[in-house]
């Protein structure tokens, strides 16, 4: 039996390019014993977010990976587990702060900002309607905020919709019929 930091080297190096062929990163991968089983936590992400579809399609590439080096990492039982950070993880690369422009971020060292754009290892954040310019190194961590007030930013027709639109004609019938 491996130990858990030899096997996580192991499977980063199997997983990753079945990953990265795929056309995502991977973010993190994770090996812990549960009892008498390894649980291995893998995220990963892209360009335009991960959904359920694709989780369900890297975890069948990576599986296959996985179990097609059972010889090497050893016939223990494991639990593979794949999902996409979430919006509470960490900004630290540039690829996270790119894939979060027009979010509202928390940092220790610019504040609470916009991110307006991403060039290369520079950010753009716009605070109380400032931008200021900032590596990533100079930002450290950021943190995605979770904004309940932007609703007509992310569906600007809405005012276009009466609520007339939602009414169902059906509903009349069935109330008439139970009179």
């Amino acid at each position: 039996m491996a130990s858990l930091t030899a096997l996580k080297t192991r499977m980063t190096e199997i997983v990753a390019p079945a990953v990265t062929g795929a056309g995502y990163d991977l973010e993190d991968l994770a090996v812990t014993r549960v009892g008498r089983r390894l649980l291995v936590r893998i995220t990963v992400d892209g360009d335009n977010g991960v959904n359920l579809d694709t989780v369900a399609e890297l975890s069948r590439l990576i599986s296959d990976g996985l179990d097609a080096h059972e010889a090497e990492l050893g016939s223990e039982p494991y639990t593979l587990e794949v999902s996409s950070p979430g919006v509470d993880r960490q900004l630290t690369t540039a690829r996270h702060w790119r894939r979060s422009v027009g979010r509202l971020v928390k940092t220790a060292s610019a504040g609470t900002g916009r991110v307006v754009s991403v060039a290369d290892e520079v950010v753009t954040l716009d605070v109380d309607g400032t931008e200021k310019q900032l590596t990533v190194a100079e930002l450290g961590p950021g943190r995605i905020q979770v904004e309940f007030t932007r609703v007509n930013e992310a569906f600007p027709d809405e005012d276009d919709i009466d609520d007339e639109d939602f009414e169902d004609d059906d509903n009349e019938d069935v109330e008439e019929d139970q009179k």
